[in-house]
């Protein structure tokens, strides 16, 4: 009889101790920290395909998962964050992307060239691939605005100028979106070489692991 209550009392303590260890993942997941990978090129040069980086998800505050409500407000986003937010075109899906404009500025592009509030704005991280300049007429990649970021919200685009799919394409995005803060890399490899090639080792970028995104 004592030997069964032993047995009994070992599988509860499993039991709890898998159902703490889950609940404390999911409350780091929501709350603390979030790992996210980078599947496209939109940010290139600064994240590569292949990345795998850390989120800070309580830097703009303690928010609600799901409504995205701010139970403990902190600080919102400021200019050259980089930032994990829900697309608003479908919140189903995370982008991760430069903050450009905050609440209150004014954003406009004139060929390629972005203005801040009238001041034109230079970063060292962006590139372009393309020397064409579109019209505006054709699309507002090289050429738009000028639009006025509205309360609560932010205006984001991607390092990789000519190849980012951001604010100028589909709007702004509200702060309750926000997922986070980007904040390190902790693993990197080049997703181009096959899972199951022997070569796959060396596709592990051994010097971007442990940067911190900027």
């Amino acid at each position: 009889m004592s030997y069964r209550k032993s047995e009994k009392s070992v599988v509860r303590e499993y039991a709890e101790a898998i159902v703490i260890a889950v609940l404390l993942a999911l409350f780091i997941r929501s709350f603390v920290v979030q790992a996210f990978k980078i599947p496209s090129g939109s940010m290139l040069s600064t994240l590569q395909i292949g990345d795998h980086l850390l989120v800070n998800k309580f830097i703009y505050g303690v928010k609600l998962p799901v409504t995205g409500t701010v139970v403990i407000p902190w600080k919102d986003p400021k200019r050259d964050d980089i930032v994990v937010f829900k697309y608003p075109k479908d919140r189903s899906v995370d982008y991760i992307k430069r903050v450009v404009g905050i609440t209150g500025d004014t954003i406009e592009i004139k060929n390629k060239q972005l203005y801040i509030n009238g001041k034109a704005v230079e970063n060292p991280h962006i590139q372009f691939t393309d020397k064409n300049i579109m019209k505006a007429n054709a699309g507002p990649r090289d050429n738009m605005g000028p639009v006025k970021v509205p309360e609560g919200s932010i205006f984001v685009m991607g390092d990789n100028r000519d190849n980012s799919y951001d604010s100028r394409f589909w709007g702004f995005v509200p702060l309750k979106d926000v997922l986070g803060k980007a904040f390190i890399l902790y693993w990197s490899w080049d997703l181009q070489k096959p899972l199951m090639s022997v070569d796959r080792f060396t596709s592990i970028r051994w010097s971007r692991i442990g940067d911190i995104v900027r």
